[in-house]
This record gives C-alpha cells, sequence and structure tokens, in this order.
C-alpha cells in the first residue's frame, strides 16, 4: 500500500470555522463554513420514528428563516435534514439575485431544479448558455459546472431551489467545486439592493 500524507494538524478539523477551506481561500457565505447537518440520523425504535414522521408540520414558513449572503446574491434555507424533522432527502431553498447580479460559478454531484419565480436571466452549463424567465423551470444536470445570472438591469430575479443533495451526500456522491465566487461587489443598478423581507 502507498504511503498516504498525513493531514496537517495546523488544517481546521469539521466543524470548526475554515474547515471547508483549509487552504485560506476566500469564503463569501458563513454557511459554506459552518458546520451543518446534510443528513439527520433516524434514532429510536422504528415506531417511534413512524409515529413522529405523521406528527411534523407540512407548512413552513419561508419568512422564519434570515436571508444570507449578498451582494449580488442571497439565499435562505426553508426545507433540508438541519431545519425540518420531515425531509431527510431533498432540500429546497430561495435565492435572489439583485438587478444584473450573478452567483458563484460552481459544480456539484446532485441535479438541481430551478423555478423561476420572479424575473428572466440565464444559466451557464459546461459553458452553454440557458435563457429562461417567470415561471420557466431550469435543471441542472449532474455534475455539470454552472452559474445564474439576472438579465434584467432594474428588477430582482427569484428562484426556488429544489434538488435531492442529502440523497446524494448520503450515497458518498460528496465531489463539490466552487469555481468562483460571488461578487464582493454590488452589481450595477444594484447598489441599494436588499432582498424581499416578504419573501
Amino acid at each position: 500500500m502507498a504511503n498516504l500524507p498525513k493531514a496537517s494538524s495546523s488544517q481546521p478539523k469539521p466543524g470548526e470555522i475554515g474547515h471547508n477551506n483549509p487552504d485560506g481561500t476566500k469564503t463569501v457565505w458563513e454557511r459554506w463554513q459552518k458546520k451543518r447537518t446534510f443528513v439527520r440520523a433516524l434514532e429510536g425504535t422504528y415506531g417511534e420514528v413512524f409515529r413522529s414522521l405523521f406528527q411534523q408540520p407540512r407548512v413552513y414558513s419561508s419568512t422564519q428563516s434570515p436571508w444570507h449572503g449578498g451582494p449580488q446574491m442571497y439565499g435562505k434555507a426553508t426545507i433540508n435534514p438541519a431545519s425540518v424533522q420531515i425531509a431527510q432527502s431533498i432540500e429546497c431553498h430561495l435565492n435572489v439575485f439583485s438587478p444584473n447580479g450573478r452567483g458563484q460559478a460552481h459544480g456539484h454531484m446532485n441535479s438541481a431544479v430551478f423555478f423561476i419565480l420572479k424575473g428572466k436571466g440565464h444559466d451557464v452549463h459546461d459553458g452553454k448558455t440557458y435563457p429562461y424567465k417567470a415561471g420557466d423551470v431550469c435543471i441542472v444536470e449532474n455534475a455539470c459546472v454552472h452559474q445564474h445570472l439576472n438579465d434584467s438591469a432594474d428588477e430582482e430575479m427569484i428562484v426556488l431551489v429544489m434538488k435531492a443533495k442529502p440523497l446524494f451526500l448520503f450515497m458518498h456522491l460528496l465531489f463539490q467545486k466552487m469555481v468562483s465566487y460571488p461578487p464582493d461587489d454590488p452589481s450595477s443598478g444594484g447598489e441599494d439592493y436588499l432582498p424581499p423581507d416578504d419573501l
């Protein structure tokens, strides 16, 4: 067996700030650094777990979750294994983009479905452009490098993101990579943009 390099004792351990980027690369959103629950443990007897499932709420208010990120892209988690007991294999969150705003370019093993609630924009998937508008659904295929961009100079873009990421991570399809981080500066036309407080 080949000798594997030993992990540096100076690298952050899981759960510590910086554990997702031990090489010190830039991080924009705190959620990319803090310890997260991707798949929740199912503990107790089968009967307890089974009964508990039927006691969970079926309606959740997104207004109770705070926005994170900025200044061009903000997001809020609404449904995931860490926030609600009823969801173990799916995750849903909202993203908003300032006028002319854009998000990070990144890739992950899981596919994703983007329902465009407001505005117009386009995605770039492995170098190919896909335009969309409110009412459209955009599919991000497995393992493609992609980025989301708002094409409006004076209107925000709002999307609902749905994906089976927890299930993929449970199956050890873990690989995810940031190609470029979201911009640090406000977009042209979005200098004073703040995400809606009624969503």
